[in-house]
């Protein structure tokens, strides 16, 4: 490991806004701060909005930067990357930002039912192999189901034109009400001034000539998530 990441890693464990447990506190464990995120971690009762992949936390400070009556958590396991975004909500001194480094699989092991108000999906890994490692595959939407509020929206935002497809079928058979769609973000004509957030992947997409592809969507009252076939 180089010394930079080794660098970086030990400034991380002196922030107070990010959150490191061990496999130990997580793996089929609930952690302390379940249920309690406004309470402990936050100390007041504003709503929380998770990023999931959140990598270098752009988006997570960015929504931070813009809506400064919200509370938002980015989540990601990759600690060098994690730590660009925990180092500028302190520059910036954003006191509504925080972060989990954790696998997103135990995601369930964080959060209360209602607790959340709303997830960004911002260019997860598309897993063309693996469909259950999707972070909108049922499975994943199972987790959020658990902890989203009953009008709690899930955000997509995406370069991969198979994941932005497979989301959609997704929603389609499981009849989940989907809010906004485009497979061309800024050739659209959405406008919404948190779309305007730019993650470093995407100015990269977009310096590529790639279309982004957008999906809003919530659940309604299905209780069995049915992954489609194919």
């Amino acid at each position: 490991m180089g010394k930079r990441k080794l660098q970086r890693f030990a400034e991380m464990e002196t922030f107070e806004h990010v959150v490191q447990p061990s496999y130990d506190e997580v793996f089929r464990n609930d952690y302390h701060l379940k249920g309690k995120w406004d309470q402990i971690f936050f100390k007041n009762n504003q709503p929380i909005i998770l990023e999931l992949g959140c990598g270098k936390g752009e988006y997570t400070v960015g929504l931070a930067q813009k809506f400064p009556t919200i509370n938002f958590i980015g989540v990601d396991i990759k600690g060098a990357r994690m730590w660009c975004g925990a180092k500028k909500a302190i520059e910036e001194n954003l006191h509504n930002v925080g972060f989990i480094r954790t696998r997103i699989d135990f995601i369930s092991s964080f959060f209360a039912p209602h607790e959340i108000q709303e997830i960004w999906i911002t260019f997860p890994d598309p897993q063309p192999k693996k469909y259950y490692k999707r972070l909108t595959s049922t499975r994943f939407l199972g987790y959020y189901k658990n902890f989203l509020k009953p009008d709690g929206l899930i955000h997509l935002k995406t370069d991969n034109r198979a994941l932005y497809l497979y989301t959609k079928n997704v929603i389609q058979v499981n009849h989940l009400e989907l809010i906004e769609d485009t497979d061309n973000l800024y050739n659209s004509s959405m406008e919404h001034p948190v779309l305007s957030i730019k993650t470093f992947y995407e100015k990269q997409f977009l310096a590529e000539g790639k279309p982004i592809h957008y999906l809003k969507f919530k659940f309604n009252n299905t209780e069995n998530l049915e992954e489609p076939e194919g």
